[in-house]
């Protein structure tokens, strides 16, 4: 388990090096980071869910952490990675990827992109032809199981109003 952690910060330390290397500027800044980050782990709470750990990170094939053992330190490391992965992902999107990637952390960022059997969400052809009327896609995110919920409507308008960018 240590060797993991240790790859992780690694793999984030790496990361974030690799990005004050790079020439441009982030559409975002480091409190606005933190800022998301703050908010994924409110909402998301910690999981013991058999295929979700500490703030809500998917367990992928391969991998094999536990709640149980697992650190509070460990499960933010492990959001800030997967937030950094969705960064990555939408990077394209500019002043809108750190919007996209806190949405993409709860709902999966092909629920957004599109893949090849599901079409890119409305949210994100309105944002490609600079279309700032955005507002109701992103709160249309608030569906579970077919039903819309009111916990995850207030967290999207949270959202919204803390990562949305005119």
């Amino acid at each position: 388990m240590r060797m993991r952690i240790r790859i992780l910060t690694l793999t984030i330390l790496t990361s974030v090096v690799s990005a004050r290397a790079m020439p441009q500027k982030l559409p975002y800044t480091e409190k606005q980071f933190e800022m998301a980050v703050t908010c994924i782990k409110h909402f998301e709470g910690w999981h013991n869910m058999k295929d979700y750990v500490g703030y809500g990170h998917q367990l992928q094939k391969g991998e094999r952490y536990s709640t149980r053992t697992m650190t509070r330190k460990q499960g933010d490391l492990l959001l800030r990675l997967d937030l950094m992965r969705n960064l990555y992902l939408f990077r394209g999107y500019g002043k809108d990827a750190l919007l996209l990637s806190v949405l993409a952390y709860n709902v999966g960022p092909y629920a957004i992109l599109g893949t090849s059997k599901r079409p890119k969400s409305r949210l994100l052809r309105k944002i490609e032809r600079g279309d700032r009327n955005i507002y109701n896609d992103y709160i249309a995110f608030c569906r579970w199981h077919g039903r819309q919920v009111k916990s995850i409507k207030f967290r999207r308008q949270v959202e919204y109003d803390l990562f949305f960018v005119w």
